[in-house]
């Protein structure tokens, strides 16, 4: 039996914490809003769709100009009590069979311990012609994070792993294909940030429900490991402010039966 890579209780209370403290939405705003532009190009209403990840109650909304009813599936029990929805793992939920149109994942995927079961699950979720679209944080994201906390546990003599490992896009795309999906579409949004402390990206982490879950959990950062941290962070900027970055992967694709759906 595999062991888990992510906590799933610790996942969840991680999307409660962010709910509770407000969660900060420019990232998943910026990737929710590109999601519906692409949908909206595509032009097609259905009946039923299925939103996975919402952590604003706003966002079933414009979904609903696409599709007559709109179910939620969060990992969070309040973000999903927020809209009626269900709190589920993605990849423990049965979410039925041909029951929707539409699949729209937004934020969650990136920590699924089964990521190939839980698209699989989505697949068989998906009505004939049905089509998945999402986004998730993948390839080298936040590499200035990563590289100070390399940079403090150095000083403890010591390699631990304290940020999550990110799939690529080719490998996205694969998984799609192997779940069913035809036609799978992966691009890359790379958002560029600026920081002036270490502790101001963590805030922001925290608020988005960002931070580690591993399962195996890195020993706490002692305060002269932290301190080292946020002085390599602070050192690899420039004229006070240091540069992150995140690459959101943008991902599409269609249940198997589409083309004959689409004769």
């Amino acid at each position: 039996m595999t062991r888990d890579l992510f906590d799933r209780k610790l996942r969840a209370l991680r999307r409660d914490r962010a709910a509770v403290i407000g969660p900060d939405l420019f990232l998943l705003d910026r990737a929710f809003d590109d999601c519906l532009d692409r949908l909206r190009g595509i032009g097609s209403r259905v009946e039923k769709a299925l939103l996975i990840g919402c952590p604003s109650p706003s966002w079933p909304e414009p979904i609903g100009e696409l599709a007559n009813q709109v179910d939620v599936v969060d990992p969070g029990q309040i973000f999903a009590s927020r809209v009626n929805g269900i709190a589920a793992e993605e990849d423990r939920h049965d979410f039925g069979e041909a029951q929707y149109g539409l699949c729209l994942a937004v934020g969650t995927l990136d920590t699924v311990n089964e990521l190939p079961l839980a698209l699989h699950m989505i697949h068989r979720a998906l009505e004939p012609g049905g089509l998945l679209i999402g986004a998730l944080a993948g390839g080298n994201s936040l590499p200035a994070l990563r590289a100070a906390m390399i940079e403090g546990d150095r000083i403890a003599g010591r390699a631990v792993a304290r940020t999550h490992p990110r799939i690529e896009a080719a490998s996205l795309a694969g998984l799609l294909t192997a779940a069913g999906f035809e036609m799978p579409v992966v691009d890359v949004d790379r958002v560029a940030l600026r920081y002036s402390r270490l502790g101001d990206l963590v805030r922001d982490l925290r608020a988005m429900g960002a931070t580690g879950v591993l399962a195996e959990r890195p020993p706490p950062l002692s305060k002269s490991t932290a301190r080292r941290a946020a002085e390599a962070f602070q050192q690899s900027g420039t004229g006070g402010r240091t540069e992150e970055n995140v690459e959101i992967l943008h991902f599409l694709g269609w249940s198997q039966y589409s083309r004959q759906a689409a004769n």
